[in-house]
């Protein structure tokens, strides 16, 4: 097992913290991501991969624009986003879904022992691997944002709580500025009708286990009923079964 690389804690932490105090001064997404990098590529040699806002609507890739919700850092490898973003409109892959839920920092590597993905799920590892990026770490600012740092190293035992604490600091607050400069426009991307009183009570019963029938019954409503609230809730929040309507409903907590 690897051990946590001895980084100087303190000096990384006073780094972090004069670019948390000048990160609204920065004019642009790429100086943003630039100074984050000098200071996170000088104390822990870990680099800046980019930042990308979620579409609201799970799946809804037409929301995803380079220079507009996605920004990369000059540090990604070439040729890496081009060939990401036409394999995630096909399979989003277990990460995506578990960076737009997660409210902690996560790693690539403790992320293939979590899910133990096999076929078409291992795209997005074989991939990075392909680009030289040997593990990530994936920081979800306010359910919107995710930083990532990209290292040509593993780092699940490399980083310290202290170092992924102030990592974890410099990506929220360089999201908070992203956002500013991405404008308010942004915040709409994605945005769907919402959900009916019914709708919402056919995808609380779904989501603790009841089936279709069961769920009709509790609910008083006809089957069919029941099949048509989930379509439309389906289509108002851009997905395309059950599951997915669930976890995105759960996601924006407009069911518990």
């Amino acid at each position: 097992m690897q051990k946590p690389v001895a980084h100087d804690v303190s000096t990384l932490g006073a780094e972090m913290l004069e670019f948390t105090t000048s990160v609204d001064k920065l004019d642009t997404p790429a100086e943003v991501l630039d100074s984050l990098h000098e200071v996170t590529f000088r104390a822990c040699q870990l680099n800046v991969l980019g930042a990308a806002m979620f579409p609201i609507r799970l799946g809804d890739w037409s929301s995803v624009e380079k220079g507009k919700t996605v920004f990369l850092h000059r540090s990604a490898p070439e040729g890496w986003w081009e060939d990401h973003i036409e394999l995630s409109r096909t399979h989003p892959g277990p990460g995506f879904m578990l960076a737009q839920m997660s409210l902690a920092p996560f790693t690539m590597s403790e992320l293939m022992r979590m899910v133990e993905p096999l076929g078409v799920d291992r795209w997005p590892f074989e991939l990075a691997l392909k680009y030289g990026m040997r593990d990530r770490l994936n920081c979800p600012v306010g359910g919107r944002w995710v930083i990532t740092y990209w290292s040509r190293n593993v780092l699940s035992q490399r980083l310290s709580e202290e170092v992924r604490a102030i990592l974890f600091m410099g990506a929220t607050f360089s999201a908070i500025r992203l956002q500013k400069l991405a404008g308010p426009e942004t915040c709409g991307i994605g945005r769907g009708k919402a959900l009916t009183p019914r709708e919402l009570a056919v995808l609380r019963m779904l989501s603790v286990g009841h089936q279709i029938s069961e769920a009709a019954k509790l609910i008083e409503l006809g089957e069919e009923t029941v099949r048509s609230h989930l379509k439309k809730a389906q289509a108002k929040l851009g997905v395309h079964d059950r599951t997915h309507v669930v976890a995105q409903a759960i996601r924006r907590r407009l069911i518990p």
